[in-house]
């Protein structure tokens, strides 16, 4: 069985999905095989694993940062949230139910075997499993059969990294508040701890690491700068899709930022090209004049296409179209794009609605969730579009519901050894449900140069940057800084241990 270490936060967003990607890639690169393993993810960002199975986009990011495949029993259960209250649980890479916060926390108990069963079968084919925890292990509210914090611990038997985040202050009270709250026995799986994005001069913090040592009676092993690691986020908490009102570059395209955005990660590879704006608007007075105007997928599109319906961006987005603007929906910006959305069996909010009018689509939900990794091809597109004709992609689909048109497709797209027809175009509106385009460097190329040349402007130094290999630097880059900032003997000697 493999040895576990854990890497468990003060509080979300401290920075344990980075760490953990840089401890798997350290292991690799020291010749062990290591896997991630997260019990619980609450995320909109997911990925669909070679065999089908949907996890957290940050256990795919870990397991790259691995050099092994994206791995289902990497993260067992995945909760999308649905609404403020509810959400839908994904067991072992499939729906299982939507359910309300109080539902899943009264069920949690039945859960538990399939973390168990899940952790033990991933321990058994590595040498070092790097699990992540969930939030904080102080929610002393959630403690109560906990199978994701210190319960997953005492699972793996796994001691625990404790990673504090300085850059929003006040690190000192939360690391001790949180070896003070928690209950003596998880106090002892606490081995080190971590502050995490440090910026200043490293003396004037250091009387602080002895003190904090003392008090919590547990070593600092290190501290890491804040670094500008270009790493897929988990989740919109990133300061990647914060709300940005104006362009910046020669080619400004647009995003709406849906209330349940998902998988926003899409359009990371546009933001590397030189010259591109990739940016987020909440509502109709800041989208402006973009390039390109982009629907992101959504968790729940009849929702947020009643969201933006209400707050005047949708006849925004239908008068930038009319007046011959480019929009591409993807996934529930696809759906949205349509004619007419119908839930019959209420998988979202049930009954029918009208879409934007702006695709020959309708769009009918059922129980199926489409969950394939998927290679594929533009169609000889017409219209605004047409300059993506031809281009190849690799690609995932993830969605609930089916389109029907009688239109040409964008896209054809091979699941397995079936072809099948993908999205609709009408001149300069577009849609598909494949998910990763973008990561193709021919159809970021195709676009980027599509927008430059209606703009009529050259871009300089234009380039589009291949993603596997960006990726690749970047984990390494990502795995050095914490290599160099963390007391990497102590790390081994803890692993070692165990509990």
């Amino acid at each position: 069985m493999a040895r576990a270490i854990m890497v468990q936060g003060t509080a979300s967003n401290a920075g344990k999905s980075l760490i953990t990607a840089a401890l798997c890639r350290i292991f690799r690169q020291d010749g062990y095989r290591v896997a991630p393993f997260k019990s619980q993810n609450m995320a909109l960002n997911s990925f669909i694993t070679p065999d089908g199975f949907e996890i957290g986009r940050a256990q795919a990011v870990q397991a790259e940062a691995a050099k092994v495949a994206p791995d289902v029993r990497m993260n067992p259960i995945l909760m999308k949230p649905t609404s403020d209250t509810g959400s839908q649980v994904i067991v072992n890479g499939k729906p299982f139910r939507d359910m309300p916060a109080w539902d899943y926390y009264e069920r949690k108990t039945r859960l538990r075997p399939y973390v168990e069963q899940a952790y033990n079968s991933l321990a058994e084919d590595y040498d070092i499993i790097v699990i992540e925890g969930a939030g904080s292990p102080a929610e002393i509210n959630l403690s109560q059969d906990d199978f994701v914090n210190m319960g997953m611990a005492k699972i793996a038997r796994a001691p625990v990294l404790l990673v504090g985040d300085i850059d929003k202050g006040g690190v000192f009270a939360s690391l001790y508040g949180t070896c003070a709250i928690i209950q003596p026995d998880e106090r002892d799986l606490i081995k080190g701890l971590i502050i995490n994005k440090f910026r200043g001069d490293l003396e004037i913090l250091r009387p602080g690491l002895k003190m904090i040592e003392d008090l919590c009676a547990k070593p600092v092993l290190g501290v890491i700068p804040f670094g500008r690691f270009d790493i897929e986020d988990e989740d919109s908490v990133s300061a990647r899709v914060e709300f940005a009102a104006t362009r910046q570059g020669a080619i400004d395209i647009a995003v709406v930022r849906l209330p349940r955005i998902s998988n926003f990660t899409d359009f990371n590879p546009l933001e590397r090209i030189p010259g591109v704006t990739v940016r987020y608007v909440l509502d109709a007075k800041h989208l402006g004049s973009p390039d390109l105007l982009i629907i992101p997928g959504s968790k729940n599109t009849m929702a947020d296409l009643s969201v933006i319906r209400q707050n005047g961006l949708e006849a925004a987005i239908k008068h930038y179209a009319s007046n011959s603007g480019l929009v591409l929906g993807i996934c529930g910006g696809y759906q949205m794009l349509g004619a007419t959305i119908s839930d019959p069996d209420g998988v979202e909010a049930g009954g029918e609605m009208r879409g934007m009018e702006l695709l020959p689509i309708d769009t009918v939900f059922r129980g199926e969730k489409t969950t394939v990794q998927v290679t594929g091809a533009f169609e000889r597109v017409s219209g605004a579009f047409a300059p993506l004709s031809d281009t190849r992609f690799e690609g995932y689909e993830i969605h609930m519901g089916e389109s029907a048109t009688a239109s040409p497709p964008l896209t054809t797209v091979r699941r397995g050894d079936t072809r099948v027809a993908d999205g609709a175009f009408a001149d300069n509106v577009a849609g598909t449900y494949v998910h990763g385009l973008f990561d193709s460097a021919e159809v970021a190329a195709a676009l980027a140069q599509m927008l430059a040349d209606r703009r009529g402007i050259t871009l300089e130094n234009f380039t589009a940057i291949d993603s596997r290999e960006y990726k690749e630097t970047q984990y390494d880059l990502l795995a050095a800084s914490v290599r160099e900032s963390l007391d990497m003997d102590a790390v081994y000697r803890i692993l070692e241990r165990g509990v």
